[in-house]
């Protein structure tokens, strides 16, 4: 793919993305792979290593700080284990390619030949590297934004499979015991642009009020208002909450 070409795909990415850029130039730095610069006889300070850099410590950032608050009772280990997967090769590599990183992806002529733009070493670098444009581009919040646009699902897909029971089944099966109905959640608020948004869950059993989550999704939020919930019922004996709550337990029934 030649130069104009490249281009061509790079602006129809950033328009995907809905990121209008400052410095086009970044961008491009961004999707130039050091076998097309050895070709060219550039340096190889000028590709996308540096940027690849910068991009691995941001999505680091972003994660773990996700993880923090989405899981807030998740040991330190199993938060590690979770980080890991979701920031691997592996993860980034095929994420860069259901979204099209690899298309303006400027590579040698041997690259290129030998399949690169589908190398899941090379897409999981491009992540890194266009990650590391958006952040010296616009900004942190931007990037973090990116990020957790095409990597929190995982996260929070992982994090549900940490747990032999989540927090939420936990919470059902316990008012399903006391009282015979499950718990429900609402959105109580939410913050933030459309693209960025931040939510506040409540969950209640029969109207009244057992805890409250916030979260990056409705997800994380019910998960989080769950937790609540569950330590609030689980310090205190059942009949004390269900007389808080004004409530009869089934055995009373």
């Amino acid at each position: 793919m030649n130069a104009e070409e490249a281009d061509l795909q790079l602006n129809k990415l950033l328009t995907k993305f809905e990121i209008e850029p400052v410095d086009i130039e970044i961008y491009r730095t961004s999707m130039t792979h050091s076998s097309y610069l050895n070709e060219q006889g550039l340096p190889t300070w000028e590709g996308n290593e540096r940027l690849e850099f910068l991009g691995d410590a941001v999505i680091g950032l972003v994660v773990t700080e996700s993880l923090f608050f989405t899981y807030p009772e998740t040991r330190e280990g199993n938060l590690s284990k979770i980080k890991s997967v979701a920031v691997s090769r592996k993860t980034l590599g095929k994420t860069a390619a259901e979204i099209g990183l690899g298309i303006p992806l400027k590579l040698g002529v041997g690259e290129s030949k030998t399949g690169g733009q589908r190398r899941n070493s090379i897409l999981a670098a491009v992540f890194e590297s266009f990650v590391g444009a958006i952040y010296i581009d616009k900004g942190f919040a931007e990037a973090k934004r990116f990020i957790l646009k095409y990597l929190q699902p995982m996260i929070e897909d992982l994090g549900e499979g940490d747990t032999a029971q989540d927090d939420k089944s936990r919470l059902q099966e316990w008012a399903q015991r006391l009282v015979g109905v499950i718990p429900r959640y609402r959105v109580t608020g939410s913050d933030g642009p459309d693209h960025n948004k931040w939510f506040t869950v409540e969950v209640s059993l029969k109207g009244h009020p057992l805890g409250h989550g916030e979260g990056a999704s409705k997800k994380s939020a019910e998960k989080h208002a769950a937790v609540v919930a569950l330590e609030r019922v689980e310090e205190q004996e059942d009949q004390d909450i269900l007389e808080q709550l004004g409530l009869v337990s089934n055995e009373e029934c």
